[in-house]
């Protein structure tokens, strides 16, 4: 077995047993999890049998077997990129959302206690109302 077998073998391994540990700690989602043992198990198939990277390099037609990997690289990256770009505006709409939500809360409960009309200029608004730190 060449150093490099070795090497991509042993970093596999522990990165699924990083993996492993952060889910259990509750530090990294499943769905994240699955993506990167996925990764994982292709290095260790690329490392343990280097003859499929060749084959599959010259079926491509690619000279260099490690243009294959730089390519693959680039290309989980950036379904990763577009994954998380997709998540983050999904939470930022919920942010936004929720905002919302909580002004129209305070404005209800504002209303409830100077049933009246809203607090006057000159009365000073408490932003953690007691009812509501309880």
């Amino acid at each position: 077995m060449s150093a490099v077998t070795i090497l991509g073998i042993a970093g596999s391994i522990i990165i699924l047993f990083a993996l492993f540990e952060m889910m259990r700690r509750h530090r990294l989602r499943e769905k994240y999890a699955l993506i990167w043992a996925l990764v994982a198990l292709a290095i260790i198939t690329v490392a343990a049998f280097p003859s499929l990277l060749i084959r599959t390099s010259e079926a491509i037609g690619l000279e260099v077997p490690a243009n294959l990997l730089f390519f693959a690289a680039s290309m989980v990256i950036m379904v990763l990129t577009l994954q998380h770009s997709s998540e983050l505006g999904r939470l930022e709409e919920r942010t936004r959302t929720l905002a919302e939500e909580i002004a129209l809360l305070r404005l209800e409960i504002d209303q409830h206690r100077h049933p009246g009309g809203l607090l006057r200029p000159s009365e000073p608004r408490d932003e953690h109302p007691r009812e509501l730190r309880e």
